[in-house]
């Protein structure tokens, strides 16, 4: 298997060789490379456009099963998010303006069986993601927490 993710040095992204795996021995050049974010967790993902969102839900479970195995960190708390038992419980938004994440996000209702493509997925599209607690009824809001990264200069005040 061929195992490949992303790590960013100060605002540059480098593909590199980790632990956090892709589910396929060969990403292909019609693969779209999809931001997962949660908090202040990224997981990028090579996922086929003709894929199922069941699959993708898979698969992204799949890999924080394996990359954070205690649980996410949830934003502003010492806590861990616990992962859900089932695939099926993660759900997705992307953001209300492509341009500017901070807006927030817009949750995508889908069926099991469309593609993100369906739903305007492109290449290095950012979805945040949340988990549906598994007393939740589908007609309950989910909020999706994403942090972004701040770009403050420090010592901005201080005079020249």
């Amino acid at each position: 298997m061929r195992v490949f993710s992303v790590k960013v040095t100060g605002s540059h992204l480098t593909r590199c060789k980790t632990t956090a795996a892709v589910q396929r021995d060969v990403v292909r050049d019609t693969d779209l490379s999809i931001r997962f974010k949660h908090g202040k967790n990224t997981v990028v993902l090579f996922v086929d456009p003709m894929a199922t969102f069941s699959q993708v839900q898979e698969e992204l479970l799949d890999t924080l099963k394996e990359r954070y195995p205690h649980g996410i960190d949830i934003p502003d708390s010492p806590d861990k998010m616990r992962l859900p038992s089932q695939a099926s419980q993660i759900k997705f938004a992307l953001p209300k303006d492509k341009t500017n994440p901070a807006m927030g996000w817009n949750q995508i209702d889908f069926e099991l069986d469309e593609a993100p493509v369906d739903k305007g997925f492109q290449d290095n599209t950012m979805v945040a993601f949340a988990i549906q607690p598994e007393d939740a009824d589908d007609a309950d809001e989910l909020v999706f927490e994403v942090t972004l990264p701040s770009y403050d200069d420090e010592g901005e005040d201080e005079p020249m």
